[in-house]
């Protein structure tokens, strides 16, 4: 192809936007995306260089596991020098955990990886899937005056935000803004133009693009509520093989500071085990300083999770121990931002 056309892959995983209704039984069928320009015409007036790859078979999203992630960077970094920017269609349900989990194992990332999907089938008459897709591709095709991807970094487009991939979380499961990302403003907002806000964008880099295929699913997601007991504490922090546990608290971080709840917390991590701690709340932070609370679950040896979301936190653990990292190092790179996945400016 021409060097001065710009250049995108779009890469179907899955999911709602690749939908489109069979005639004769009515039901959702998806169809083969490298037709995709029958059905999004439009496409051709946007003068890039589109080409097609699909998962086969396309795999719904709440299927999706880490070996769809590695399959995603495989993709990727086998195209990375042949594209300029990359559009990842997900189906919405574990969309976050995706983006996620792509922006920690693409590590030195230079170029545009956008996810996105629709709420309706791409084939339906009130579909947002061609909006959200034609946008996805101007973002990912989108330049700086020195040439340069305007967005080098993973992000979702849905509902005419972009936001950071692992800052967002999905709150709707039928809303056309279906994702918040409540602790980063959006990176880009389409209207009638695209409005970047470039101070909020991550900064290209000259490094060489580093891709990750390893990661640890030996990680569990705490749920505080309250009457929670100590038989589903000590249970669900002595399965076999444990590594990391996302605790979902309450407020800035707090939790029960019964005594049974703190010894057993401080045995597993005695034990190795690297407890995270996030706040339950769509926005804010965990403070585990501010109250006494908090204070306990810092003794017990919580580690703060800062303003991260559940999904990155998750994430990171499965990347982190993934690599084989001994439980200290993988404490040090979580009150790190290793993608812009906390604010760190916020507790310093």
């Amino acid at each position: 192809m021409p060097e001065n056309i710009t250049s995108v892959l779009i890469i179907y995983t899955g999911g709602t936007i690749g939908m489109v209704e069979n005639s004769k039984t009515g039901s959702l069928e998806p169809f083969n995306f490298h037709h995709l320009l029958d059905k999004v015409p439009e496409l051709r007036q946007l003068g890039f260089s589109i080409s097609t790859v699909q998962f086969e078979p396309p795999i719904d999203s709440s299927e999706i596991e880490p070996d769809s992630w590695i399959k995603l960077v495989h993709i990727i970094a086998d195209n990375y020098d042949l594209f300029d920017g990359f559009v990842v269609l997900h189906g919405t349900d574990t969309m976050a955990y995706t983006a996620s989990a792509l922006s920690f194992m693409l590590e030195n990332l230079n170029k545009p990886v956008i996810l996105t999907g629709s709420q309706l089938p791409i084939g339906m008459l009130r579909t947002d899937g061609k909006e959200n897709l034609i946008t996805a591709i101007e973002i990912a095709a989108a330049k700086n005056t020195n040439g340069e991807p305007l967005v080098p970094e993973v992000c979702i487009f849905f509902g005419n935000h972009l936001l950071r991939g692992n800052r967002t979380t999905k709150i709707s499961a039928e809303s056309f803004s279906a994702f918040v990302s409540t602790n980063y403003p959006p990176l880009a907002q389409a209207g009638v133009h695209i409005h970047y806000d470039e101070n909020q964008i991550a900064r290209t880099t000259s490094k060489p693009l580093r891709p990750h295929y390893l990661m640890n699913t030996n990680i569990v997601v705490l749920k505080l509520f309250p009457g929670i007991s100590e038989q589903t504490v000590r249970s669900i922090l002595n399965i076999p093989g444990l590594e990391g546990v996302v605790l979902e608290t309450f407020g800035s971080g707090n939790a029960p500071v019964k005594e049974w709840f703190l010894d057993l917390l401080k045995e597993a991590v005695d034990k190795g085990i690297v407890i995270v701690n996030v706040s339950q709340c769509m926005g804010g932070s965990v403070q585990m300083s501010r109250y006494g609370t908090g204070c306990k679950l810092e003794d017990a040896g919580v580690v703060s999770g800062y303003d991260s979301t559940t999904e990155a936190v998750l994430t990171k653990l499965m990347f982190l121990f993934g690599h084989r990292h001994s439980a200290k190092v993988v404490i040090e790179n979580m009150n790190r931002s290793l993608s812009g996945e906390i604010t760190l400016t916020l507790h310093n």
